[in-house]
C-alpha cells in the first residue's frame, strides 16, 4: 500500500495553462473560432504572479471577443450549442451541460473547451441578452435536453456544469428528477445571493438617470473605490449618487465586464432571476441524491462563495459531495488561466463513464503539465536531488531507469520511507524519463473516510489521484495485472510509512505472500527496490508508543484510525497495527533519497509452480530479500557520495549552473 505519502506535503488544487478556445454559433448547436496565443514557458518564481494576471486578463479578452459575437440581438429563444473544439473526445464520453452565470452568453468555459472535449460531449447553453425567460422555464428546457439525452444513454451520466446562477439551475434540474445519474459541478453557486451584496444592486441601478444607461460600461470601466455604506447606512440614494457610480468597480470587480456585455435593463433582470433561483434552489436542496463537487473561490467580490461551500456540504448528501477551495480565485474561477476544470475532475475522481467510477477504465493518464504542478506541489523534490539506479537483465547495474521493463505487467515491490515521501518522485521520475504511468496502490483512507473528523482534508491527496493511484486491495489489482500495468505496491502499508523511533529501513510484511500468486497468473515481472534518504531529512523524537502513554495523544489516535477506513484489521503481527497517526520528527538539512531498483524478477513461464502455496511463499520470502538487499547496497554507497550534504550541492549548482544533473556515487 501506498500508504500516507502527503501528510506533510499538501498539494494545493491543481492549476495549468489551458489549451485553446471555442465554437461560433448556428441556428441549434453553435460553434466558435478564435485565435488563441500560446503561453510562455516556465517563468521565473518571482514573475508568476505577473504571469497569472496576464492569463487572467487574456481569458476575459477572449471572453469578452466570442461574447460579443453572440450577444447581437436574433430575436432567438435559449439554445444550445457545441463549441468546435469539442470534437473530437473519447469512445462513450457523458454528456456535459454547461449552464452559464449572469451574463448568460454560454462561453465561461472557454479556456477548457479543448481538454473538455477530449473527454466530454461538451454543450453550452446560451441565453439571448434580450430573453426574458423565467427561471423556471429555463429549468424546464434544461429537463427536456436531460430527459431526451437520458432516454439515449441511460448507462451514462450526466454532467452538469454550473456557475453562480447556473449553479442553481443545475441544483433545481437535479432535484426535479432523482431518477437520472448527476454529476453536478457547481462553481461559486448562486444560491447564497440573499447574504452576498449583489442583492444592494438592484436599487442602485434602478437610481441611475436614464440618460447613464448606454455608457454605463464607460462609467463602470473609469471609476474605482468601495463605496456601497450609503446603502447599508440608509442614507438617500439621490445625495450619494456620484459616489455609488464612482465606486461600483472596485468594489465589484467584474462588473465592467458585464456592463460591457450586458445592458442596464438586461442586468436589472437577471439580478431579480437569481434572486428568484437562488431560492427555487434552496427549497428543493433537500430532495437532491447527485454526485456533487463544489468550487469556492476565495476572492470572490460578488458572493460569499467558500462559505456557501461549507453551508452545502452540510446539506447534500455526505457520501456524495465534495468542497474544493481556491482561495486565491475570484468568482469567474473558469476563465482564470490557472485553473484547469478537466484536472479538478481527475484529482477528484469524478470523471466516469458508467455508473460507478472504475479506476481503470475511467483513468484519464496525467499530462506533463499536470505532472509538473505534481512536482511543484511536492516541496523536496528539487531539495532531495533524488539518484535512481536499476538493473539490466544481465544483472548490470546503471544509473537511471534504463533497467525498468517498458512493457507490463510489472509490479515494483519496495520499503515504504517515513510517511511516504518516497512514492511521489518515484511516480513522476518514471513518468517524465521513461514515459511509464506507475499506479499505486493506496491506503484506501486517500480516497475515502469512514467518517468525518480530523484527517487531513481528502482534496490533499488530488495529486496522488492524478498520477493514477488506486485503492488497494485483490480486485483493482487484478484488473492493472489484466490491462498490463506497471503497478507499485509497499506490503508495509502504514506500518512502515508509521514507523517508530529506530526502525528506519525495516521492513513489516505480511508473513504469507500477498501479491505473488495472482502476480504468476499474468506473468508479471516483479522488480524490487529500495529507497534510502529518510534519516536525513528528519529523526522520529516522539513516535506512536510515546503518544499512547499521554491520554490527550491516545484518544486523538483512536479518533484519527476511526475516521480511516481499516485494512488487515484481522492480520497478527506488528503489519495489523495500523493505527494512524503523525510522529514527532527533528528536522535536518535535507539529504538525498536514493533509490535501487534490483534485477526484474520473472514469474512468466512458472504459472502453475508458483500457485502451490509452498513455491509462492519461498518466493515471496525472496523479492523480500531483495529488497533489503538494495536497501543495504544504497546504505552503504551513499557514504561514498560527495553530494550527499545540501551545501555541497548547492554550491556544485552555483558553479556548473541550477539546472544542472548532480553527479553521485561512482557504481
Amino acid at each position: 500500500m501506498a500508504a500516507t505519502t502527503a501528510f506533510l506535503f499538501p498539494a494545493a488544487p491543481f492549476r495549468c495553462h489551458p489549451p485553446s478556445p471555442v465554437g461560433k454559433l448556428n441556428s441549434y448547436r453553435t460553434s466558435v473560432m478564435t485565435t488563441r496565443v500560446a503561453t510562455t514557458a516556465e517563468m521565473k518564481r518571482a514573475e508568476e504572479k505577473k504571469e497569472k494576471e496576464k492569463v487572467w486578463t487574456n481569458g476575459w479578452k477572449e471572453y469578452l471577443e466570442q461574447s460579443k459575437e453572440l450577444i447581437v440581438p436574433d430575436g432567438g429563444p435559449p439554445r444550445w450549442f457545441s463549441p468546435l473544439e469539442c470534437a473530437w473526445r473519447l469512445d462513450n464520453s457523458p454528456l456535459l451541460l454547461f449552464l452559464p452565470g449572469i451574463d448568460g452568453v454560454g462561453v465561461g468555459l472557454i479556456l477548457q473547451h479543448q481538454k473538455l472535449g477530449r473527454i466530454f460531449d461538451t454543450w453550452c447553453l446560451h441565453i439571448p441578452v434580450a430573453d426574458r425567460t423565467p427561471f423556471p422555464d429555463l429549468v424546464k428546457i434544461v429537463e427536456v435536453t436531460v430527459r431526451s439525452e437520458y432516454q439515449r444513454s441511460r448507462n451514462r451520466p450526466i454532467y452538469l456544469v454550473g456557475e453562480s446562477l447556473g449553479a442553481c439551475l443545475a441544483l433545481a434540474v437535479a432535484a426535479l428528477n432523482p431518477d437520472i445519474d448527476f454529476v453536478l459541478i457547481l462553481a461559486n453557486p448562486a444560491t447564497s445571493f440573499s447574504r452576498s451584496h449583489l442583492q444592494l444592486l438592484t436599487p442602485l441601478l434602478e437610481a441611475l438617470p436614464h440618460s447613464l444607461s448606454p455608457g454605463l460600461h464607460d462609467i463602470l470601466k473609469l471609476t474605482e473605490g468601495l463605496a456601497l455604506d450609503s446603502v447599508v447606512q440608509g442614507l438617500p440614494l439621490q445625495t450619494t449618487a456620484g459616489v455609488l457610480v464612482k465606486d461600483f468597480t472596485t468594489f465589484l470587480l467584474s462588473l465592467p465586464i458585464l456592463a460591457e456585455i450586458l445592458p442596464k435593463e438586461t442586468l436589472l433582470w437577471k439580478l431579480k432571476m437569481l434572486k428568484s433561483a437562488s431560492a427555487y434552489a434552496n427549497s428543493r436542496l433537500y430532495s437532491i441524491q447527485a454526485q456533487t463537487l463544489i468550487l469556492c473561490s476565495g476572492n470572490d467580490e460578488l458572493l460569499p462563495s467558500q462559505q456557501e461551500g461549507e453551508r452545502l456540504l452540510k446539506l447534500l448528501p455526505n457520501s456524495k459531495c465534495e468542497l474544493r477551495k481556491f482561495d486565491g480565485s475570484g468568482h469567474f474561477l473558469f476563465l482564470e488561466g490557472s485553473i484547469d476544470l478537466v484536472t479538478i475532475i481527475k484529482g477528484t475522481s469524478h470523471y466516469r463513464r458508467g455508473k460507478h467510477h472504475d479506476y481503470l477504465s475511467d483513468f484519464v493518464p496525467p499530462t506533463p503539465d499536470e505532472v509538473r504542478k505534481v512536482i511543484e506541489s511536492f516541496s523536496l523534490y528539487n531539495l532531495v536531488a533524488t539518484v535512481m539506479l536499476s538493473t539490466m537483465e544481465d544483472g548490470t547495474v546503471v544509473k537511471g531507469l534504463a533497467g525498468i521493463p517498458s512493457e507490463g505487467p510489472v509490479l515494483f515491490v519496495g520499503d515504504h520511507m517515513l510517511l511516504g515521501l518516497d512514492t511521489i518522485p518515484l511516480l513522476c521520475r518514471l513518468f517524465s524519463e521513461r514515459n511509464i504511468i506507475v499506479r499505486a496502490m493506496a491506503h484506501p483512507l486517500f480516497f475515502v473516510r469512514s467518517k468525518k473528523g480530523k484527517l487531513p482534508d481528502i482534496s490533499y491527496f488530488d495529486h496522488l489521484r492524478i498520477m493514477g493511484a488506486v485503492p488497494v486491495g485483490p480486485t483493482n489489482l487484478f484488473k492493472l495485472f489484466s490491462s498490463n500495468s506497471h503497478v507499485l505496491l509497499y506490503p508495509g502499508g502504514i506500518r512502515e510509512a508509521f514507523h517508530r523511533k529506530g526502525e528506519e529501513y525495516k521492513l513489516f510484511w505480511p508473513e504469507q505472500s500477498e501479491f505473488v500468486r495472482m502476480a504468476a497468473r499474468f506473468g508479471a515481472k516483479i522488480v524490487p527496490f529500495g529507497v534510502v534518504g529518510e534519516d536525513d531529512l528528519g529523526k522520529v523524537v516522539f513516535d506512536y508508543d510515546d503518544l499512547v502513554k499521554i491520554p490527550y495523544f491516545r484518544s486523538e489516535i483512536e479518533s484519527l484510525t476511526e475516521e480511516a477506513p481499516q485494512l488487515r484489521s484481522g492480520v497478527s503481527g506488528e503489519v495489523g497495527n495500523q493505527q494512524v497517526h503523525l510522529p514527532l520528527i527533528l528536522p535536518k538539512v535535507p539529504g538525498r533519497f536514493y533509490y535501487y531498483f534490483g534485477k526484474p524478477l520473472e514469474t512468466k513461464g512458472r504459472e502453475q509452480e508458483l500457485q502451490k502455496k509452498e513455491k509462492s511463499q519461498e518466493f515471496y520470502l525472496h523479492v523480500k530479500s531483495e529488497v533489503e538487499r538494495c536497501i543495504a547496497y544504497l546504505k552503504e554507497k551513499r557514504e561514498m557520495d560527495p553530494y550527499r550534504a545540501l551545501g555541497h550541492r548547492l554550491l556544485y549548482q552555483a558553479t556548473n549552473g541550477f539546472h544542472s544533473k548532480i553527479p553521485t556515487f561512482e557504481i
